[in-house]
């Protein structure tokens, strides 16, 4: 197990309690679920040292329009927004005194009870990175699981947004992946402490498990494929030219960590860094 800093659990703990209302935005694009949709990624924060540099990146690379919200305490929080619906979170957060970048997409998972996931993220070997509270949109939790990778819990008093509200698109969340070192391990402490059912499948490139709730893959488990790589959550975002885009994103300060490659998912798939060095994939949509 690699170890965690300290600052990136206070880090993750402003980012949990920076939106605290949805008062005073704009919902009339999105429609909710009457139950929760245990085990959906339902929500994504950006933890970044350069907001103004984010903004400038994401909205140049998926159109994106931004919204300032307060939050506790008053920390700063930008909701990012295509059309009608709301994609995510910005945390600004300055890098620490030793260098070292903590800037990072971190997804939000639906489950049944947040305090009962703590509960059972400290049994099977993860830690808690930010305690269950309460905010004005639902009760959350921030963990970190055994390898180091960090996610958030969340049950939502709104609902979730459902499916027809998320589905795929260009500048909108297509996918997101765990790159674990040991993918079996890690699906059994998703599935005790979310309630996923892993379901191993063969495609090119090897073995892929899927995190399933109620017939419904989820979310996705890879063998970590870089050494240099901390075990992470990869969020993917739809584009239409893969190659495209991540040229693009070279342009506007970004880094190409894994240009389209044949080999690599049919040459459908980029991996990039934004100015801050947090990771995300830009996958061709519709595939």
């Amino acid at each position: 197990m690699k170890p965690v800093r300290a600052l990136s659990v206070m880090i993750l703990i402003v980012g949990l309690t920076a939106c605290s209302t949805t008062g005073r935005h704009d919902l009339s694009g999105m429609s909710f679920s009457d139950a929760p949709l245990i085990g959906k990624l339902v929500w994504y924060d950006l933890i970044t040292e350069d907001v103004g540099a984010a903004r400038a990146f994401y909205g140049s690379l998926f159109g994106w329009s931004f919204e300032e919200a307060e939050g506790v305490g008053g920390n700063d929080y930008f909701l990012a927004r295509t059309g009608g619906v709301y994609v995510g979170g910005m945390v600004p957060m300055a890098r620490p005194a030793d260098g070292s970048n903590l800037s990072r997409w971190v997804p939000y998972a639906s489950v049944t009870d947040v305090d009962e996931a703590v509960s059972r993220t400290t049994a099977n070997g993860g830690r808690v990175a930010a305690s269950a509270r309460d905010l004005g949109i639902g009760r959350v939790a921030a963990i970190i699981d055994p390898e180091g990778a960090v996610i958030g819990l969340a049950r939502s008093s709104i609902g979730d947004p459902d499916d027809a509200t998320t589905t795929g698109g260009r500048g909108k969340v297509v996918w997101a992946e765990l790159l674990a070192e040991d993918p079996t391990e890690a699906a059994a402490f998703y599935a005790d402490v979310v309630g996923y059912r892993p379901k191993v499948i063969e495609r090119r490139g090897g073995r892929y498990t899927l995190l399933e709730a109620d017939g419904i893959a989820r979310a996705g488990v890879l063998e970590n494929p870089a050494e240099n790589w901390d075990p992470t959550w990869l969020t993917y975002f739809g584009v239409a030219d893969p190659a495209a885009a991540a040229a693009r994103a070279e342009s506007l300060g970004g880094k190409i960590l894994l240009a389209p490659t044949p080999e690599v998912r049919e040459g459908t798939l980029a991996i990039v860094a934004d100015p801050s060095g947090a990771v995300l994939a830009l996958q061709k949509w519709p595939l």
